[in-house]
């Protein structure tokens, strides 16, 4: 690991032995953490769009402590923290709408918080670049790790994408050419794992971006939800996102007019 570049962020909560210190430790310490975790160490937040509302980020808690696992192991010391999640298999009329809110949201909660690093788990459609342009504006170190696409549908012995099969499906029940019954098997067949829509749709196509940007670690875009080497990439993330802290690596080094080339090339 290298020489850290650069004092440390979170210092000008942590680090001083005056009365607003002896408050931000204190009220910290509630939580049970030791005075050693704020002696000189990363502290890395952990950007959660996990919610049961958002399907396709409902496996988030588990990925998080994997991220934490990896941020332990490299010296840093991580803190959790929610931000809104706008899946779009439910929100109406469209997520889209509530784009720019996440971004803000994302925005003040890293500002305003003792954070050294940013690890921005993000995965259904508008969830991606909301925390990225949110992060993008504090600038401080950044990687992201997506949740990965859900299982293949499965029906009758074949392959449905998620979303794309219901438009025929529901054309050919109302002219009597399948069963309701058949109807329904293909909604239950249809989204068996947790994850992203498992089609080229916007949530792969916006972790392709990331990746390509080169916000994440390598293969990020494309290992499944339910897949081990998901939570491998997670506890890697957390290794490197210290690192990154260390070398002073913020998303204004990264976000190059070359990396964005690169991603719409992608």
């Amino acid at each position: 690991m290298g020489q850290r570049q650069r004092p440390l962020r979170s210092a000008e909560w942590f680090g001083t032995a005056d009365k607003n210190g002896f408050m931000y430790r204190s009220w910290m310490k509630n939580q049970g953490i030791p005075d050693h975790e704020f002696q000189g160490k990363p502290i890395i937040g952990i950007c959660n769009t996990w919610s049961e509302l958002t399907p396709c980020n409902a496996h988030f808690r588990k990925l998080a402590e994997h991220v934490k696992q990896g941020i332990l192991e490299a010296g840093g010391y991580p803190v959790e923290f929610p931000v809104f999640s706008n899946g779009e298999s439910n929100l109406r009329p469209t997520a889209m709408f509530t784009r720019n809110l996440a971004s803000m949201d994302v925005e003040e909660a890293i500002r305003g918080n003792p954070m050294d690093g940013v690890v921005l788990l993000v995965g259904c459609d508008k969830t991606t670049p909301a925390l990225l342009m949110g992060a993008a504006s504090c600038d401080i170190p950044t990687i992201v790790v997506t949740g990965g696409p859900m299982l293949n549908g499965k029906h009758k012995g074949k392959d449905i994408g998620s979303g794309t099969v219901v438009w025929k499906l529901s054309e050919q029940v109302k002219a009597g050419e399948i069963s309701l019954h058949d109807f329904m098997a293909a909604e239950a067949g249809m989204s068996r794992s947790a994850g992203t829509c498992n089609t080229m749709g916007t949530a792969s196509t916006m972790a392709c971006m990331a990746e390509s940007l080169g916000t994440s670690l390598p293969h990020n875009a494309a290992i499944p939800a339910v897949d081990s080497r998901r939570y491998v990439l997670a506890h890697l993330s957390g290794n490197r996102i210290v690192e990154m802290v260390n070398e002073d690596l913020r998303l204004s080094k990264i976000l190059t007019k070359e990396a964005f080339d690169n991603a719409i090339r992608t």
